[in-house]
């Protein structure tokens, strides 16, 4: 349940792209970096640059869903919104649904996507393509973004969460598996970058359903919603964001301010 909101958000004038709202997750309690929404990048909480990037991309509004009140009041200090979670919520899907339910509760918008708190410098137009597949692919559950391999040794690379797609055009494609192991053949390997695009809809039978066999053994929560018969679809975009999940992580994004 949404402990803390101050009332629905009002529904943009439809541009042609999408009826969607941002709901960017994020908690303090990060078992590799503790406080990371908070850590300082470039004279901004790390919560607030993924904000202004959201912001950035003009798909709808954007609410940060918070699972600890410092990160309401970062968010409230910088002019955005945030609305604050049962800080017991599983995942960060939980608690995009319960802030949406809290934002939007008469259901206005149409998706809603998921954007993680860990991508301080997110291209805004990745998010504007996960809305644009959204509104263009009628079968899409759930859409989300892939860009090509950064090097070969992505292919080996566990931490690389790798997308098998049926590319239906250039620029997407239907997903068929997610996978952390080893690709082989000619073909580039497409990278999967976590942003999620749902239809109300599945979200909702997403957040209810049990953790899945495959999740369980790859660890990646989007082979539930393949289990469940949901369909995901991809955009490609021309690169995958930076993340931060660790101390080095951090370092790194720092550092790209100044190169």
């Amino acid at each position: 349940m949404a402990m803390g909101a101050t009332g629905p958000v009002p529904k943009p004038e439809s541009k042609g792209v999408s009826s969607a709202i941002v709901i960017i997750p994020a908690r303090m309690a990060a078992q590799r970096l503790p406080g990371k929404p908070l850590a300082d990048i470039g004279g901004l909480p790390m919560i607030v640059r993924a904000l202004r990037q959201a912001e950035a991309a003009d798909v709808g509004p954007v609410v940060v869903a918070a699972g600890d009140a410092e990160i309401v009041q970062a968010i409230e200090s910088h002019g955005g919104r945030a609305v604050l979670t049962d800080p017991v919520l599983p995942s960060g899907s939980d608690r995009v649904r319960a802030a949406l339910q809290a934002v939007d509760p008469d259901g206005r918008f149409d998706a809603v996507i998921n954007l993680q708190g860990d991508m301080p410098f997110v291209d805004p137009a990745t998010l504007a393509a996960v809305a644009r597949l959204m509104a263009e692919e009628s079968g899409c559950d759930i859409g989300t973004a892939v860009a090509s391999e950064a090097s070969v040794d992505d292919r080996n690379n566990p931490d690389v969460v790798k997308a098998v797609l049926a590319m239906t055009a250039t620029d997407r494609g239907r997903a068929l598996y997610f996978t952390r192991s080893t690709l082989y053949g000619d073909a580039p390997v497409w990278r999967h970058i976590g942003i999620y695009g749902y239809r109300r809809s599945a979200l909702d039978r997403f957040c209810s359903a049990e953790p899945s066999p495959l999740e369980r053994r790859e660890k990646l929560e989007q082979l539930r919603a393949l289990e469940m018969g949901l369909s995901i679809w991809a955009a490609v975009v021309n690169e995958a964001p930076m993340s931060v999940d660790n101390p080095a992580d951090l370092e790194a994004v720092r550092a790209s301010l100044s190169s």
